[in-house]
């Protein structure tokens, strides 16, 4: 049995948007139902008409600030100078809506979406509202930022959080999986977006993400170099390790749906390597964390 062309599943920076948006992947796209993302780079002052049509999605800013125009109310996000010394405030926009963004001095917004079944009202959420946890121990440490999962924010379908990896470390990691409903595990589409810190010089930095399957019934693979804008779709299988190249801090945005409407992360670790976990215990969590503020 052949299996899935990493063509299929990894996204290559860029290929998939059109005029300010370098990111424009709806679930037809991604060949499956829920998840959805788009990221949009915006000059000062720049417009940019959206409808969030049969989805949910959050305005989150990735640099820079944002205005956001729904319904005819505007809402200010502060925003932040960057991924890796901020979080942010955000924007809860439900289905059926306009919305118009503006970056006043000019950013870079993402847009994760999910398709929704329930209409639910517009909500602005102060940074103060993410919930940061660390994860891991030794070279295995991480931090995530969580922006509608275990926070408090209602929504229909969309779980979303984003992760910091400090250079050299893996997260991610043990592999798990969220494919099938069960008593430990929740069915989940799951998309990565990537932004790679760069070298002192300005040098590009690079990473390493695995998807593997998880049954012979449903082949995948995918072991690629992923750079700063790249994208990873995980319709299924075993995802991670996601490795930072030494010198090189990694983050990736997560974004995950599926049918319940439970909305409960369960994710089962691939049982060859959960025993890792116990290696943790007695090694500290790496000193670079927290990475925001």
């Amino acid at each position: 049995m052949s299996t899935t062309p990493p063509t299929d599943v990894h996204v290559r920076a860029g290929s998939s948007g059109h005029g300010p948006l370098t990111v424009d992947l709806t679930p037809a796209d991604a060949g499956w139902t829920y998840c959805g993302l788009r990221v949009a780079e915006l000059e000062a002052g720049q417009d940019l008409v959206l409808e969030s049509g049969e989805s949910e999605l959050l305005v989150l800013p990735l640099v820079g600030g944002a205005v956001v125009e729904v319904d005819g109310v505007r809402h200010e996000l502060a925003g932040r100078t960057g991924v890796f010394e901020e979080t942010t405030d955000y924007l809860y926009v439900p289905r059926h809506r306009s919305l118009t963004l503006t970056s006043p001095e000019g950013g870079r917004i993402a847009l994760p979406s999910a398709l929704a079944v329930r209409d639910l009202p517009v909500r602005y959420f102060g940074r103060e509202q993410v919930r940061t946890d660390l994860r891991g121990a030794g070279d295995c440490s991480r931090q995530v930022n969580n922006y509608a999962l275990d926070n408090g924010v209602e929504t229909s379908h969309l779980i979303c959080c984003e992760v910091l990896t400090p250079g050299g470390n893996w997260s991610s990691y043990p592999a798990h999986k969220h494919d099938a409903k069960g008593v430990d595990e929740r069915e989940l589409e799951e998309i990565y977006y990537f932004e790679i810190a760069p070298g002192p010089g300005g040098e590009p930095g690079f990473g390493l993400h695995r998807t593997y399957a998880s049954s012979p019934q449903r082949p995948i693979d995918l072991c690629a170099e992923v750079r700063h804008g790249d994208v990873a779709l995980v319709p299924h299988g075993y995802h991670g390790p996601c490795v930072a190249a030494p010198g090189y801090d990694m983050y990736y945005l997560n974004v995950m749906a599926g049918p319940d409407e439970d909305l409960v992360w369960l994710a089962p670790d691939d049982p060859a390597h959960h025993w890792i976990r116990g290696t943790w215990e007695g090694q500290e969590i790496d000193p670079r964390l927290p990475m925001t503020r």
